[in-house]
């Protein structure tokens, strides 16, 4: 017999595609198997789809907060400025910002300008003109998290700093290209790699990417580096973040001592582009969608 495709008409005669009538059918009779599988091995929760809607409100909710801070990123204001602003936002929204507090963070968003990689503690530095400053962003709403995160240019940037946000941007868009059911975690992070060290840049590799959605923080760990085919087999149902840190400089990092900046050892710029993305029955969506 010829093997059935999934957009072939389905043999039931039902006139309806195979992936829209008996595939669907089997697959919901299995699902349960395997996301009881994914949680055994792995602690992955599979998300339904009553979890989904409320992880994608979640994420529209952090994108709104991200436009608000776009429009008052300038040369001169403060990176507090930018936590009060998104602070008061989330919580007139409804919810709650997820790294108030986190394991001892002491606000309510990551704001990381040039060479901080990440975990930038807003505070009494100012905005220069040439900088390039990531926020990045998560709301708990109604108990469901999304999380995104832009690297903006403050001012007129140079060539550098052109450079370093545009492939960490592209990096992004590559990792996501590779969210498909039956590809593999590593498939994402030798992507990115490639790309990355092609254009003579450096991956962060002490920190990655992660399930997301009922906790900040979920299995599986997604790294931005790797081999093609290795680790977790992706899945329907799966939610996780893809946020590259690519540095313009060698990759190496230290953290400074209010034990969460993290920055690049040789003061080269990063930069950070983040999406929550989950994989669908024919491929991916993002939760927390921009042009790439």
């Amino acid at each position: 017999m010829n093997r059935i495709g999934r957009n072939d008409p389905c043999p039931c005669g039902s006139g309806l595609k195979y992936k829209k009538c008996c595939l669907a059918k089997k697959t919901s009779e299995e699902i349960g198997d395997v996301k009881n599988l994914y949680y055994q091995r792995h602690k992955i929760q599979l998300k339904d789809n009553g979890a989904i809607e409320g992880i994608r409100a979640a994420g529209l909710l952090a994108l709104s907060t991200l436009d608000v801070a776009e429009a008052i990123i300038k040369p001169g204001i403060t990176t507090d400025e930018i936590n009060t602003m998104v602070h008061d936002f989330t919580v007139s929204h409804g919810a709650v910002p997820a790294p108030l507090n986190y394991r001892g963070f002491p606000k309510s968003v990551c704001v990381s300008i040039n060479e901080v990689i990440c975990h930038g503690i807003p505070g009494k530095r100012v905005l220069a003109d040439g900088d390039i400053v990531n926020v990045d962003v998560t709301p708990i709403l109604n108990g469901f998290y999304a999380d995104v995160s832009k690297t903006f240019f403050v001012g007129s940037p140079g060539d550098d700093a052109k450079k370093i946000v545009s492939v960490a941007k592209e990096c992004l868009r590559l990792g996501i290209s590779m969210v498909r059911p039956g590809n593999t975690v590593g498939d994402i992070g030798w992507i990115i790699q490639k790309y990355a060290e092609g254009q003579g840049c450096s991956v962060v590799r002490e920190f990655v990417g992660h399930g997301v959605g009922l906790g900040f923080h979920e299995p599986p760990q997604i790294p931005h580096y790797g081999r093609k085919g290795n680790g977790i087999r992706l899945v329907p149902g799966m939610v996780f973040t893809i946020e590259p840190m690519i540095n313009l400089g060698d990759s190496t990092l230290r953290i400074l001592e209010d034990n969460w900046t993290a920055v690049t050892a040789d003061g080269s710029l990063s930069a950070q582009f983040e999406q929550t993305i989950l994989v669908t029955e024919d491929g991916c969506e993002s939760l927390t969608p921009f042009d790439l």
